[in-house]
């Protein structure tokens, strides 16, 4: 994505590195992640408006721990150092980093002593920064001021202004340093001098001309999932080519209630964007193959190779395309590896080698600059419905890992409908928006219940609903107990197959979101 000013963050392996970026963009600044490996050159050719250091998991004074050349702090670019990044600065430039005598996790109480014009300006004497280090800054290199300390931390930050090189212990980036994002917008919009002018408005109007120039009269082929990504994705395309666009539809029979028909709403012919639009109904295709099939993996693997089978055998319908739209987002980006310093966290099927069950000459990625939450306000921008862009997030393999055992179309519908009630309760409780995510599961347990005067044997569904930042860990959301007694006195008395409803209270970790 080609754009007029950018601030670049360096990572050394910290565990907030996409949330630094992401902090950077709200400011409206353009921000991109590097391995600490990128070679000094690389990064003068990029003419960065200010770089930022993350953190790290190392000590940076043992050998073959990561580091930086001294040239980095020569540019006369503006630097900020976090955590790990702090410590490396100061070890660089001449100061002294050791094992700290009391180290400091969590919440702590800071004191600013300096830079209440430039980097500090606007906060407050006294402040609440996260604090997550072992080591710490024994000594300050020559022409650095110490600008903050702590009762344990004697430099919880240092400044050399003339050069504008900032070392900060703490961690700005997360919810918990009370004036983080105060902090990092003075760095990011006034010392290093930026427009702001990263904006989604021109973020879409510039990508659509780029998508024209790039696919010119050629044909392009997408498959639209429904989810977020693919659905913003088609609606940029059409914008930018309109029936030069092919969205390839496959309803598997495991998406949410009605989803595939509010999909077809919205891109069909009777939609509101002008292309190619194909829905492929695999239902009973699916069900035949996830027959007797209980194992969690074995079912994700299934129904990935199915959707291959069947898209391919679409793509063959249509012939030749020039360009293969994927709908590839950033974090996909930086977890497959390449674009910071992070253990690979998923091989995502978008990033990394072309599928080769296509005939196409080049793929497209139009949202590979993107975070998530910034693909929904492209999605705004775009004008699609509210509903599909706040859609709740949905595995690929659907319902398919949301069914415990074997998949049939009887538990499908349980699943849909139960989870439908719980939906739909929540956003009449004007609750909708709480959780981060929430969905119904259906558990592979059956159970002795009495309705009636009969006694019944039938499934137990289990209701799940986490808060979160970034899915790397969550916490069960507290739904009032009101709101889940209806919701399970409402499942259990209109879905069929259903005596017993729970609530999964595990948390990640040890839990996984999903329940599988």
């Amino acid at each position: 994505m080609a754009t007029e000013e950018k601030v670049i963050v360096i990572d050394f392996g910290g565990q907030y590195n996409q949330l630094v970026a992401r902090r950077v963009r709200e400011c409206n600044v353009y921000c991109e992640i590097y391995s600490y490996r990128t070679p000094i050159d690389q990064i003068k050719a990029m003419n960065p408006k200010g770089i930022i250091l993350t953190g790290g998991p190392n000590s940076c004074y043992e050998d073959g721990a990561p580091t930086y050349t001294k040239e980095l702090f020569e540019l006369g670019i503006p630097v900020l150092g976090l955590c790990y990044g702090a410590q490396l600065m100061m070890h660089v430039l001449g100061g002294k980093v050791e094992k700290a005598p009391v180290r400091e996790y969590g919440k702590t109480e800071t004191f600013i002593d300096g830079s209440k014009d430039t980097l500090f300006a606007g906060i407050e004497e006294k402040t609440i920064v996260w604090m997550s280090h072992f080591d710490y800054i024994s000594k300050v290199a020559p022409g650095f001021d110490i600008i903050a300390h702590t009762a344990d931390c004697p430099v919880a930050a240092a400044a050399c202004e003339d050069k504008k090189l900032y070392a900060i212990q703490f961690h700005p980036e997360v919810l918990h340093t009370v004036k983080g994002k105060e902090i990092l917008h003075n760095f990011v919009r006034n010392i290093c001098e930026t427009a702001g002018s990263w904006r989604m408005d021109s973020f879409v109007e510039n990508t659509i001309k780029e998508i024209r120039e790039k696919v010119g009269d050629g044909k392009v082929l997408l498959a639209l999932s429904g989810g977020v990504d693919s659905s913003v994705l088609a609606a940029l395309l059409a914008r930018a080519i309109g029936k030069q666009l092919t969205c390839v539809f496959v309803d598997h029979g495991l998406l949410r209630k009605n989803e595939g028909d509010e999909v077809e709403s919205v891109f069909g012919p009777n939609g509101n964007f002008d292309i190619n639009f194909i829905r492929v109904n695999a239902a009973q295709r699916y069900y035949d193959k996830l027959k007797g099939v209980e194992e969690p993996e074995r079912k994700r693997k299934i129904i990935g190779e199915e959707f291959i089978r069947v898209f391919e055998e679409e793509a063959k319908k249509i012939g030749t395309v020039d360009f293969l739209a994927q709908g590839t987002i950033y974090p996909d980006v930086v977890e497959s590896g390449l674009g910071g310093e992070s253990v690979v966290i998923k091989s995502h099927h978008n990033v990394g080698g072309l599928p080769d069950y296509v005939d196409f000459k080049e793929i497209i990625e139009p949202l590979r600059s993107l975070f998530k939450d910034e693909v929904r306000k492209a999605g705004l921008e775009l004008g699609l419905p509210e509903y599909l862009v706040f859609r709740q997030p949905f595995p690929g393999p659907g319902l398919g890992i949301r069914i415990i055992g074997e998949v049939t179309a009887e538990k499908v519908r349980i699943v849909q409908d139960a989870d439908f009630i719980y939906r739909e309760e929540l956003a009449n409780a004007g609750l909708e928006k709480l959780p981060d995510q929430y969905f119904a599961a259906l558990s592979n347990m059956r159970s002795v219940g009495v309705m009636g005067d009969e006694r019944t044997y039938d499934y137990a569904v289990v209701l799940r609903a986490v808060e979160t930042v970034d899915f790397m860990t969550a916490e069960a959301s507290e739904i009032p107990f009101a709101v889940l007694q209806k919701v399970m006195s409402r499942i259990i008395n209109e879905v069929k197959g259903v005596n017993r409803v729970m609530y999964d209270l595990t948390s990640k970790p040890p839990g996984t979101v999903e329940l599988e």
